[in-house]
């Protein structure tokens, strides 16, 4: 039976956030019955897509067979879904916020030619993720680049430094941060991520 892709959150207790279902890793679910946003198992087809129904901690590759009806965006209901991997949410989203703040880069220095804050910042976030730099350092960093606190460098920044931010709330700041770009890119970007925590 032919399978599609896709990407879904479900809350830390393993459990769907709306009705009672209760997942499994690997372990095929099926539902008589379908229909968009009441009944049946719901995901996206693209990662970048699946960061606007944030409905739980955990974030997972999926899929689908059976029925399916996809809506007119990238969301999708099937009969029968499984869990395939689980997404290290936290650390990819990160990746992605710091990825997307070097696509803005180039048009704040276009604006702002001298000022080297901004790139500093994001360089400093880089080093942290790769274990580079401390986390004072990467303060540092980020308070030099205070007054550009609006940029995506600046959110990247806040992102990799706060130890207890949610992964939901890292989840929501790289889904902001990416409205305003080109979407093929990004889910390209983010697909390729989360491959590389795959080892695919």
């Amino acid at each position: 039976m032919k399978t599609i892709e896709g990407y879904k959150f479900i809350q830390k207790d393993m459990k769907s956030q709306n009705g009672n279902h209760k997942w499994k890793l690997g372990k095929w679910y099926k539902e008589d019955k379908i229909k968009l946003c009441e009944l049946g198992f719901h995901a996206c087809i693209k990662p970048l897509e699946s960061l606007a129904y944030i409905y739980g901690d955990k974030w997972f590759l999926v899929e689908a067979r059976g029925k399916i009806i996809k809506e007119k965006g990238d969301k999708f209901v099937a009969s029968e879904m499984r869990l395939v991997r689980e997404i290290p949410l936290d650390k990819v989203v990160k990746r992605f916020a710091l990825w997307c703040s070097k696509q803005y880069l180039k048009n704040y220095e276009k604006e702002y030619p001298q000022d080297f804050r901004v790139s500093d910042c994001i360089k400093a976030t880089e080093d942290y993720l790769d274990n580079k730099i401390s986390l004072d350092e990467l303060s540092i960093a980020r308070s030099a680049a205070g007054s550009a606190a609006r940029s995506a460098a600046e959110s990247a920044a806040r992102s990799a430094e706060s130890a207890a931010w949610s992964a939901e709330s890292a989840a929501r700041s790289a889904w902001s941060a990416a409205e305003s770009a080109a979407g093929s890119a990004q889910n390209k970007q983010l697909k390729k991520l989360i491959q590389n925590e795959f080892r695919i």
